[in-house]
């Protein structure tokens, strides 16, 4: 059991954000492209006293596993972030439902094709990402679900950037969250 994630276990909220390091080569590939240190984008809820990670995960899909069982496995790996108080408008429970609604779904491999396109050298002088959050398409992978479920509750995270052109190193950056541990 990771230590860590026991001491700070009481402290994570419903609908915190949870960022993750690369730890493949596959997500060391994304963080390069991402323009951060973040492979991956899930975020944290209360289930009956157990603590989840809602996720969508490439070749699973949509999910909901113990947050103990993925702080175990990748110790040190996992940043937790809050939603800055003054964004009193923020409504928990409603981007929550909205992470759970993608529970069983496919991963939206077109979605990540779509926003890795305008990261190739030529391709990215002839397109630029979205800026529309209409122009989401219908399974996301990991930071575009995080994104849709914050605008669900009230917060857009990333604006001016659609939802299905976040990535992780996105939410980091944005203004909305701010880092409150590292498990």
């Amino acid at each position: 059991m990771n230590h860590r994630y026991q001491g700070l276990r009481e402290h994570i909220r419903d609908a915190d954000l949870l960022l993750m390091r690369a730890t493949s080569w596959f997500g060391r590939l994304l963080t390069k492209t991402g323009r951060s240190s973040y492979s991956h984008a899930g975020m944290a809820a209360w289930w009956k006293g157990r603590l989840m990670c809602l996720e969508t995960l490439q070749f699973r899909g949509g999910r909901a596993v113990l947050l103990s069982n993925v702080a175990g496995r990748w110790p040190g790996c996992i940043d937790v972030y809050g939603v800055e108080p003054r964004n009193l408008q923020f409504n928990p429970t409603a981007a929550v439902a909205e992470m759970i609604a993608i529970t069983g779904r496919p991963y939206g491999w077109r979605s990540l094709l779509c926003v890795s396109l305008v990261h190739l050298p030529v391709v990215r002088l002839f397109t630029r990402a979205a800026t529309d959050d209409q122009v989401n398409g219908s399974l996301p992978f990991c930071s575009q679900a995080v994104s849709r479920a914050y605008r669900a509750g009230g917060l857009d995270p990333v604006p001016n950037l659609a939802d299905g052109f976040t990535e992780p190193g996105d939410l980091a950056r944005s203004p909305v969250f701010r880092k409150r541990f590292t498990l």
